[in-house]
């Protein structure tokens, strides 16, 4: 398999793909494509990029390709034999299912203000208005998973596909200094603290390309 990304720095989507293709437990290679190069918006319409809309990550098992993080989860799920990335139990499975997806297609607010960027901390920073809505539901989500479940992950005892898809916010409301309640910060601090989170970003420090629109 092959996992097409990009900078570790700021790319969200990418940092879900890695994790998911971690958790999996299953070899992959990584391909590194630069968005932020001058010959991108050519690049982004050829080959696999184009079949994704011009989107990292892609995943390329053979001759599937697989885009968007849920599916990509989903995949690798399948693939790794259906044990790494949900849980058994029906209620909690029910929630990480929704919540995941949730993630998926919402918080247009909370990305937008705070854009990732896992090497900053902006202490004092003020959320902008569009954002305070979002982080007041992901701080309701988070709440509600652990409370139903008892943690320390988001559905009950082991790191899965609901906090690969909300490790990256727990990565924008660590930058951006976002206060939580005390449950839902020590499980952001729990996130941030997850080994392969912490891969990602140490790996992060050894990038180069800098994007003067997302540092403050």
């Amino acid at each position: 398999m092959k996992l097409h990304l990009t900078n570790r720095r700021y790319s969200s989507w990418s940092l879900r793909g890695w994790l998911a293709a971690r958790q999996s437990g299953l070899p992959f290679e990584e391909v590194y494509v630069d968005i932020y190069a001058d010959d991108w918006a050519r690049v982004r319409t050829e080959g696999v990029y184009g079949a994704a809309a011009g989107k990292v990550p892609v995943l390329e098992d053979g001759a599937s390709l697989i885009w968007n993080a849920v599916a990509i989860v989903e995949w690798l799920d399948r693939r790794s034999g259906g044990t790494r990335f949900w849980p058994a139990d029906g209620p909690a499975r029910a929630f990480a299912l929704s919540a995941a997806v949730e993630m998926q297609a919402g918080f247009p607010g909370l990305r937008q203000a705070c854009p990732m960027n896992c090497l900053r901390h902006y202490p004092g920073w003020t959320l902008a208005p569009e954002a305070e809505a979002d982080v007041a539901r992901v701080q309701a989500l988070w709440e509600t998973g652990l409370e139903a479940f008892g943690g320390p992950w988001l559905a009950g005892g082991e790191w899965g596909a609901v906090d690969i898809l909300f490790a990256p916010v727990a990565s924008r409301l660590t930058t951006y200094d976002v206060k939580l309640s005390p449950a839902a910060d020590a499980y952001r601090q729990r996130a941030m603290a997850h080994p392969l989170v912490a891969e990602w970003v140490e790996a992060a420090k050894a990038e180069t390309v800098v994007k003067p629109a997302y540092e403050y």
